[in-house]
């Protein structure tokens, strides 16, 4: 899984730019795809904060225990690597290909695999995997908007569906469509269409997705940062350290990620490579306590409100750990996405950065490890500074993130991404890498 977005809409063929009227058939099926792309992804998050709060607190109370007891993560851990072990080997469709294999945008799920998938991710979300809901969420969101589109509107074809379904979801997530439009605007396309024809309808989703999230329950990526009221050139140099040096920290999780991925494989059994892959999640639990647990976001808030009580190394050991465990989590085969935990890894390395250097400002130390993490991890350079600028929440530092973008690009640019290589993999981008257009009506 990397975070580029193929497009996933065929272009039309003829004019150089669509009609109004192409553009505002849609209008109607984007709305529509964003709410309901908001709702399952609320849903599946309400869903799983229930059944964390059973696992991780009611459950150990009833026995006695703390939750929070390196005996109890391991425990858990292992056991939750049992269970989806049981999901993804007997339950109908597998619940989906292998996670290590599928970018975000991969090819859209039967309905039949659709129900295994969401009680994987569930098990992921709550049973403390250091993985988040992205891929999942959106493969999910993506079979039900192809499958009911398909019924409702059959003259628009399964990849703009698909679109729509991608698009809504990012802008639902983030609460704001800038997210998908930025990672769509880096997609290249041979259509000969303007780049704003091909976001038209996605950009409805995303907006769609976003404002519903934002009346129902959106979450905040917003970190409690020091103020950073202006860029100056020292903030430039030790900022493009950070960046390329938190690049370099991903790109030896990716180099490692089909190590990791070929000893799981080389168990014999998706059952067997998810209970030792859920105790070796166990292990590293144990040994980084909660705060290393889950898909982060919480997590990272309060490491961050809570910075001044540890030290440099604790806070690089935090990283390290998380970084561990989204590596074997994201081959061992658990349902879920490796942006978010990644989030938590760029997170904790900025703050201890900031904790050995103290005179490197907050915001800077933080939002260069967003930005050279992110770089390594998803290969937008858009979604990077996106991703750094909404956490850091201060205006002053978007200029300079467009400047630390540049060397952790050059750290990783012609190098592999944290994906493995199949032949599925190779169909689904010949499949769905096409511009993101209304497409041509489907005969009847």
């Amino acid at each position: 899984m990397t975070g580029q977005i193929p497009p996933t809409t065929p272009s039309l063929p003829s004019a150089a730019a669509s009609s109004p009227r192409e553009l505002l058939s849609l209008v109607l099926p984007g709305i529509g795809v964003g709410v309901l792309s908001a709702l399952g992804l609320l849903v599946l998050s309400v869903v799983a904060a229930k059944l964390q709060d059973v696992l991780w607190t009611w459950l150990p109370e009833q026995i006695g225990v703390s939750g929070t007891s390196p005996l109890w993560i391991f425990g858990m851990l292992t056991a939750v690597g049992l269970v989806a072990g049981l999901v993804v080997t007997f339950v109908p469709g597998h619940a989906g290909p292998d996670p290590a294999t599928t970018d975000l945008a991969a090819p859209p799920l039967p309905p039949r695999v659709l129900p295994g998938l969401a009680i994987a991710v569930l098990l992921t979300l709550a049973g403390g995997v250091s993985l988040g809901p992205e891929n999942p969420i959106i493969a999910l969101n993506m079979g039900l908007a192809v499958a009911l589109g398909l019924r409702l509107a059959p003259a628009l074809p399964v990849p703009a569906w698909a679109g729509l379904a991608v698009a809504g979801t990012l802008g639902a997530m983030f609460g704001t469509p800038v997210a998908a439009a930025l990672a769509l605007s880096e997609t290249t396309s041979s259509s000969p269409r303007p780049l704003w024809d091909r976001l038209f309808g996605p950009l409805v989703a995303a907006a769609a997705g976003s404002i519903t999230m934002t009346l129902l329950a959106g979450e905040s990526f917003l970190l409690a940062v020091d103020p950073y009221l202006q860029p100056v050139l020292v903030d430039l140099a030790s900022g493009a350290l950070i960046a390329a040096g938190a690049a370099a920290i991903g790109m030896v999780a990716i180099y490692a990620f089909p190590i990791v991925h070929d000893a799981f494989q080389r168990l014999g059994s998706p059952l067997l490579a998810l209970v030792v892959g859920g105790a070796v999640l166990g292990v590293l639990g144990a040994i980084g306590g909660p705060l290393t647990l889950f898909k982060g976001l919480d997590e990272m808030k309060e490491l961050t409100a809570d910075a001044g009580s540890y030290a440099a190394p604790q806070l690089a050991a935090f990283a390290l750990i998380k970084l561990a465990a989204v590596l074997v989590a994201g081959t061992a085969g658990f349902r879920g996405g490796r942006i978010f935990p990644s989030v938590f890894v760029a997170v904790a390395l900025g703050l201890a950065f900031h904790a050995a250097f103290p005179a490197i400002p907050e915001a800077v130390a933080l939002g260069a490890s967003l930005v050279g993490i992110l770089v390594a991890v998803t290969r937008s350079g858009w979604l990077s500074i996106f991703m750094a600028v909404l956490m850091v929440g201060q205006p002053a530092f978007l200029p300079l993130a467009c400047i630390l973008v540049l060397p952790a690009w050059l750290v990783v640019t012609g190098r592999p991404t944290m994906l493995i290589p199949s032949e599925d993999a190779i169909t689904v981008k010949d499949r769905v890498t096409t511009p993101v257009d209304p497409g041509p009506a489907r005969s009847s």
